[in-house]
């Protein structure tokens, strides 16, 4: 029985009023008030399993309501809120209905109870999510989006035929704690890994996100992502292999962001280098670790999306994102200038903004557990977040050298968005007390202690301290239009080559064998009109006669063969 309405069904209905909301003005209104309802709802609702359904004898859990489901969701509702703000002067009511929806499937699946409901939002955020990068109206982001949507696919095809064998393996369809045990639950690890960028299956991430329009990029950049955080928290926490994976997770973008040109791509590579640290959380598994996990899941959708806002702010105003393009737009787009600084200083965990209440939970949860190793990579990797985003985003794009360009400030919907993104960072940076109580476990954590100030603004220092002697020594790599490769040249180039140049020699192949054979059957035609014509050969002899020969002898040996 349906006796609370899915979140979920909220955000469709809202769809709905858009596609017939005959100007643009309304539908923007509605994209921005029903993540509002949507919110006090998921933060009024009492614990516990709603709208369950019965299925072909299965038990469809459509609202499972907890902690961590609870917290996940107010944040999506709070993204879909400042990123639909963001996008009030859209007039596209595809991009406006996509939103609507990719934000509504995002939720279903926090609150899905069981894996087949699981499945069908899981697909719908695939679905609703690349109609944001087809919107560009590129053929490039035409291309992008048709790689995008098949990686997502796959995830939900391999997710389903997980569940499938789960079930055959327990009886059970529950989306619940799993081991990896079987085939079922590996599948399902493989299906969480592809939506979560794992490495090597993370080029989607960077290939598609600054593909999409201004908007889409910060709409794309809250949901999938931590979606798929959420569901490995949520079926495999404490999971060792999380920790290594989630360890490489925040090494390898440190250096392919830091020779990036695209601003975009660099804060794909950024957010990459972060959902590393959530996986660290998920993979120990403690209760501190978690809370970790939860935590900087909700302050880096707030501060990744306030950059990607400024990022996408001054490719509005000035058409172009690439670092070599920009600079000295602090002049003429002053404030756009101070909310990507804000933005930078919470992703580089500096005291009092959001990064540093958060991130501090995993480093520290990682020390506790004796995982020595990976807490000195999180310690690098944390240093490298400072050179890449916070550091290079805003130094390339609003000081550094000036490009000349001056262009308008953020129309005054942007700047709103920005503004009280900027606050919630600070607010959660000073006052992390209300966000701490959101999370799944009880914590008993003390960011602000003299220890813990210290060594971070020395780590800070230091970074800073490296940026400034690299660029003065000219060894920071400059600021140049090129294309830099990743992994994803193997499935973009290397293997379209190899397919094709395996075409073209199978084509020859068939071509010569083609060749070859209407050679011999037209020497085997000849040769059989020389021997059988009516003009030469057998029948040439005496055409009557030997016919009745060849007939006598077919028909006594056919008498032969039957009597036998």
């Amino acid at each position: 029985m349906f006796d609370i309405i899915p979140t979920a069904f909220i955000f469709f209905a809202g769809a709905l009023l858009v596609a017939i909301a005959p100007s643009h003005r309304l539908r923007s209104a509605i994209a921005i008030l029903v993540p509002v309802a949507a919110a006090w709802q998921v933060f009024n609702i009492p614990t516990g399993v709603f709208a369950q359904t019965e299925v072909f004898g299965q038990t469809l859990e459509m609202m499972r309501v907890d902690k961590l489901s609870r917290v996940f969701a107010l944040i999506f509702c709070i993204a879909a809120f400042l990123g639909n703000l963001y996008a009030w002067h859209v007039r596209d009511r595809v991009q406006q209905l996509a939103a609507l929806f990719y934000s509504g499937s995002a939720l279903g699946a926090v609150f899905a109870g069981d894996l087949i409901t699981l499945f069908f939002y899981w697909e719908g955020t695939a679905i609703a999510s690349v109609f944001l990068i087809w919107a560009r109206g590129t053929i490039g982001a035409y291309n992008t989006g048709l790689r995008y949507l098949i990686i997502q696919v796959m995830s939900g095809v391999i997710l389903l035929s997980g569940a499938a064998l789960l079930w055959r393996e327990t009886g059970s369809i529950a989306f619940d704690k799993m081991t990896l045990g079987s085939l079922g639950t590996w599948l399902i690890f493989i299906s969480f890994g592809m939506k979560c960028a794992f490495p090597l299956m993370h080029n989607w991430l960077q290939d598609s996100y600054p593909a999409a329009t201004v908007t889409g990029t910060v709409i794309l950049s809250a949901f999938t992502t931590k979606l798929a955080v959420y569901a490995l928290a949520r079926g495999f926490s404490g999971t060792e292999i999380l920790i290594y994976i989630g360890a490489i997770m925040t090494l390898f973008p440190i250096f392919f962001a830091e020779i990036e040109n695209d601003l975009r791509r660099v804060l794909a590579y950024s957010l990459n280098n972060q959902l590393g640290f959530m996986v660290v959380g998920v993979g120990i598994g403690t209760e501190m670790a978690l809370n970790g996990t939860a935590s900087h899941a909700f302050a880096h959708i707030l501060y990744k999306a306030l950059l990607f806002m400024s990022v996408g702010a001054v490719l509005f105003r000035t058409g172009t994102s690439k670092a070599s393009e920009l600079g000295g737009l602090c002049r003429t787009m002053p404030t756009t200038a101070i909310f990507c600084l804000i933005g930078a200083a919470s992703i580089s965990a500096f005291p009092l903004f959001s990064g540093f209440v958060t991130k501090s939970l995993i480093v520290d949860a990682t020390a506790e557990n004796h995982y020595t190793l990976i807490w000195a990579i999180l310690v690098f990797a944390s240093a490298g977040v400072l050179s890449h985003s916070g550091i290079k985003i805003p130094y390339f794009t609003f000081f550094g050298h000036d490009s000349g360009l001056r262009p308008k400030e953020a129309p005054l919907h942007m700047l709103l968005a920005m503004g009280l993104t900027a606050f919630l960072c600070i607010y959660i940076g000073v006052n992390p007390d209300p966000l701490y109580a959101l999370l799944p476990y009880e914590v008993e954590y003390h960011p602000y202690t003299m220890n813990h100030i210290i060594a971070q603004l020395q780590l800070l220092c230091f970074a800073l301290l490296a940026f400034v002697i690299l660029m003065k020594s000219g060894l920071h790599p400059p600021e140049v239009r090129s294309i830099n490769l990743d992994t994803d040249w193997i499935y973009r180039r290397l293997l379209p080559d190899v397919v094709m140049s395996f075409g073209r020699g199978l084509a020859a192949v068939w071509h010569s064998a083609g060749q070859s054979a209407r050679m011999f059957f037209v020497d085997f035609y000849s040769w059989l009109e020389k021997l059988l014509g009516p003009e030469t050969g057998i029948s040439g002899v005496r055409p009557v006669g030997t016919m009745t020969l060849w007939v006598s002898v077919l028909l006594s040996v056919s008498l032969i063969f039957a009597y036998l």
